[in-house]
């Protein structure tokens, strides 16, 4: 029999933060840090409106590209939040989350051999998704002593005439890094010089602390060179609705939509009648939470440094990316350590890319008496790494 599988999708390899999740499942009395998902309800007010839409009957397929009345809700919520007016008709289309749009769009915009700028440490489907688009994904990585942010110099060494796409992970998974209006004016220019074209992934947009959040697509000249991929599930607790969405300049969103066509039909209805009441009703729910992760995220540097654990401050998403350099080991084995001796589960940094070698993910979208429990377990395994234990 001849080999079944296509031998580009088994040189992939499977994402690295599920692997730790996957484990501590089956493991009795765990505490896990590991997964990006809120610990709050989808707020009551979303739910009764998706619970409505089905007494109601709306169970049919909705349009391509979304419930008409989500689209303009979602317009209206972009000018209103990051001031770029977007064509809810041409320019808006509904998804099966952010990842589907991250597809979408590579697979839209590239032709075999073009090349994708890759900001490392990120999200993990960055990188397959360019190769099945048959792109060519470049990472640029980022250093801690920038504070994971996206230097002019840094992009600049990697521009080839051969690049198309700039992915944007701002505010960024898994370092909690956010870039300011200055800093994307910067990234903005060269952008522009060098005629290509941003994918910016802002599905944390409304998780920033102490500074609000900017999109690129806002600034002069950049809405037409510009994919803004957002969603519902973290700002709004609603990551099982599987729902997100993208604005995108009518030419690139044309062909994206068609790609959803053929491969997805639609969104899930349910979802996208919840998602209004998110948008119309939700921005008091979403600051409750907003405020609750700066919490955790105090919490968790106050006790990093009270456990010798070296870390940056991050101001966004809900992720702290604490170094583990100083005790000799790989990331993956202190993670499986850990994972092993205390029943906690966090992220190696590698599963964010190569240069995330020597940090762990920890995510702070958890109650603060798990998170106790957790870091007192932690410190509890770095007292004997030290040898105090």
């Amino acid at each position: 029999m001849r080999n079944p599988l296509s031998e580009k999708i088994v040189a992939i390899p499977p994402s690295g933060i599920r692997k730790f999740f996957d484990i501590v499942s089956e493991m009795k009395d765990a505490v896990s840090l590991g997964v990006g998902e809120p610990d709050f309800d989808t707020p009551w007010h979303i739910r009764e409106e998706g619970i409505y839409s089905l007494e109601k009957g709306r169970t049919f397929y909705t349009a391509n590209a979304g419930v008409k009345e989500l689209r303009q809700e979602i317009s209206a919520y972009v000018e209103r939040r990051m001031k770029v007016s977007y064509d809810p008709i041409k320019e808006v289309m509904v998804t099966v989350g952010g990842s589907e749009a991250i597809d979408a769009a590579m697979r839209a915009m590239l032709d075999s051999g073009d090349e994708v700028l890759i900001p490392q440490p990120s999200f993990v489907s960055y990188m397959p998704c360019a190769i099945l688009a048959d792109g060519k994904p470049v990472v640029i990585q980022l250093e801690e002593k920038d504070r994971f942010k996206l230097t002019p110099e840094k992009l600049l060494e990697k521009i080839t005439p051969k690049t198309k796409i700039l992915v944007l992970p701002f505010p960024n998974n898994p370092t909690g890094a956010v870039m300011d209006r200055q800093e994307l004016e910067q990234i903005a220019q060269i952008v522009e010089e060098k005629d290509l074209f941003v994918l910016s992934d802002e599905i944390y947009a409304e998780l920033t602390y102490g500074q609000e959040h900017v999109s690129i697509a806002s600034l002069p000249g950049m809405k037409e060179r510009t994919v803004m991929i957002n969603g519902f599930s973290k700002a709004y607790a609603m990551t099982g609705w599987r729902l997100g969405y993208v604005c995108a300049p009518a030419p690139i969103l044309a062909q994206m939509l068609k790609i959803h066509q053929f491969a997805i039909m639609c969104a899930p209805t349910t979802s996208q009648y919840a998602a209004v009441s998110a948008l119309r009703n939700g921005d008091k729910d979403v600051a409750v939470m907003r405020e609750s992760y700066d919490q955790r995220r105090r919490y968790l540097l106050h006790a990093y440094k009270e456990m010798g654990l070296e870390c940056f401050e991050p101001f966004g998403a809900f992720y702290t990316f604490p170094s583990i350099k100083r005790f000799g080991m790989t990331s993956d084995a202190f993670a499986t350590r850990l994972l092993e001796e205390e029943k906690v589960a966090v992220v190696p940094g590698t599963a964010f890319g190569d240069c995330g070698e020597g940090y762990l993910r920890v995510s702070y979208a958890y109650s603060l008496e798990s998170l106790k429990e957790a870091l007192g377990r932690m410190e509890r395994f770095i007292r004997r790494l030290d040898g105090k234990g």
